[in-house]
């Protein structure tokens, strides 16, 4: 059975080591080691990477307490040089703790358990026993994990037996009865995990909770620690930093500078209606006056299908005939009538025949609409339906 050293020693970069194993599995090789440091996935926490003998660690699981390594190619010695991806491995550890540190105090300042935890390349979030966290409650809970690691606490693991861990103030007893790995935070709290974890809660960092979602009745809250969550500031700073140089305007006055274009926006999208209503009557007269018979057909280079519908309902409004309608830049098509007999129901007429043309779209009997894949397309299915209303 392999020694696992990260139990004992999470810090452990490098050693030397024989392979004792080889496993052809499905998906690969996966060798077996007398002594190994790569944390294998397990309780919420991603697997470590690395090297051994100088081949890329691919995975690393564990099936029936042995650990199992797959790497890139089959290695052609059994003593082996290993080598961890430190970078990945202690923002584990950052995460890990960090974890840990704000499930206790969110226990403890909201009376809300923590159900689930995931660390993700991406994001790190925990669920609780909470239908609601406010804003303020939320910025009391980040201050306390912060000021937790600013004291800079213990951080210490050990094994104990079942009736040990029943006697200690557990958050959660655990299923196992033996071999009970049980982790402390000075002064905070008791937790059973196998997990990684610094030192100290000073190597944490920084705890930054960034937003929170509900979830089955509970309350999702992500957040980021250490170096991730330094990496998300930056980030956040870079972007900051960009709209604040384009709208020539300081951090300070940024909301008033955007409540304002927001006014100017909305005055001058209202004035853009207005304009558009109305050359939408004078251009609406023109089509009537150019219509033949009871069709009114019209092909646009860059009408957007809000603006077709638009110019389709004061049409119909005042027509008592067919609409049709094509924009170019859009590859849309647009059919609206008012008064016609049911044969020309619009939404029955596109879902009848668009499959031929590569459309997708649909409507009521009254107006109906369809996207295609290209201009071509929305012509050619224009100039099938103008051909099958002039036959009417």
């Amino acid at each position: 059975m392999t020694q696992k050293i990260y139990y004992d020693s999470a810090y452990t970069r490098e050693w030397h080591t024989q392979i004792t194993g080889r496993v052809d599995k499905d998906d690969g090789l996966y060798v077996t080691l007398a002594e190994t440091a790569f944390y294998p996935h397990g309780g919420g926490q991603p697997c470590d990477l690395g090297q051994i003998g100088g081949i890329e660690v691919l995975d690393v699981i564990s099936e029936d307490g042995e650990v199992l390594h797959k790497l890139e190619r089959a290695p052609e010695q059994n003593d082996v040089d290993c080598h961890i991806d430190w970078q990945r491995r202690f923002d584990h550890m950052q995460q890990h703790s960090g974890q840990h540190l704000l499930s206790a105090i969110t226990l403890k300042m909201a009376d809300a358990m923590t159900l689930s935890f995931h660390l993700g390349t991406d994001y790190i979030s925990i669920d609780v026993a909470a239908a609601e966290l406010g804003a303020n409650q939320l910025a009391a809970i980040e201050m306390e994990v912060n000021q937790q690691i600013y004291r800079n606490a213990k951080i210490s693991s050990s094994w104990v037996t079942a009736e040990e861990a029943a006697r200690l103030p557990l958050v959660k007893q655990p299923s196992v009865t033996e071999d009970i790995r049980i982790v402390e935070i000075e002064g905070v709290e008791y937790n059973a995990c196998g997990g990684t974890h610094v030192s100290a809660t000073g190597e944490i960092g920084i705890i930054k909770l960034l937003k929170t979602e509900k979830v089955k009745g509970g309350t999702r809250i992500y957040f980021k620690c250490g170096y991730r969550a330094l990496n998300e500031f930056n980030a956040a700073q870079s972007v900051l930093t960009g709209i604040t140089a384009k709208l020539k305007t300081s951090r300070e006055e940024l909301a008033d500078r955007i409540d304002k274009m927001e006014a100017e926006q909305k005055q001058l999208q209202a004035e853009l209606n207005a304009v558009k209503s109305s050359n939408d009557a004078y251009y609406a007269q023109e089509l009537l006056s150019a219509r033949e018979g009871l069709v009114i057909a019209q092909i646009f280079e860059d009408k957007s299908l809000k603006d077709m519908q638009s110019l389709a309902t004061k049409l119909t409004s005042e027509h008592e005939g067919l609409v049709l309608f094509a924009s170019i830049s859009e590859a849309k098509v647009v059919l609206a009538q008012n008064g016609q007999p049911p044969e020309w129901a619009c939404g029955p007429f596109f879902k009848g025949n668009l499959g031929a043309y590569q459309g997708k779209g649909g409507g009521s009997d009254k107006m109906a609409q369809a996207g295609f894949a290209s201009s071509e397309d929305a012509i050619a299915f224009y100039e099938f339906t103008k051909d099958q209303l002039g036959h009417h």
